[in-house]
């Protein structure tokens, strides 16, 4: 039998992470919000939240503070149109969708303002 393959070294800190398996809790809809509220109460992810729940440890800050969205083949196709881009462009799709994103904050922003 011949050995494993030598991986680059930049990838052996991820040992960890491939080991980690993500679990689904199969809960109320109140557990979940109760959980998503907490979460952003504490300005962090879902996942965070449920670690502090269930006593697991936290790391200090996060590693890469993001939003996460799944887009399919034809979403991609509905945001190119939308967006007047080629569908196989997708970073030009992803930052005028991150463009899209942060002038949904401005406009939140003033919402709340003006609700005052």
């Amino acid at each position: 039998m011949s050995p494993a393959p030598r991986r680059p070294e930049r990838w052996q800190g991820s040992d960890t992470a491939l080991r980690a398996v993500q679990v689904a809790f199969d809960v109320s809809e109140a557990v979940m919000e109760a959980v998503r509220v907490a979460a952003f109460h504490d300005n962090v992810s879902t996942s965070t939240e449920i670690r502090k729940v269930l006593g697991l440890p936290v790391g200090e800050k996060p590693k890469r503070p993001r939003l996460t969205v799944t887009l399919s083949a034809e979403d991609y196709a509905l945001l190119a149109s939308r967006y007047g881009l080629n569908a196989e462009d997708r970073l030009a799709i992803k930052e005028a969708a991150t463009q899209e994103l942060v002038a949904f904050h401005g406009s939140a922003v003033r919402s709340r303002k003006k609700a005052r």
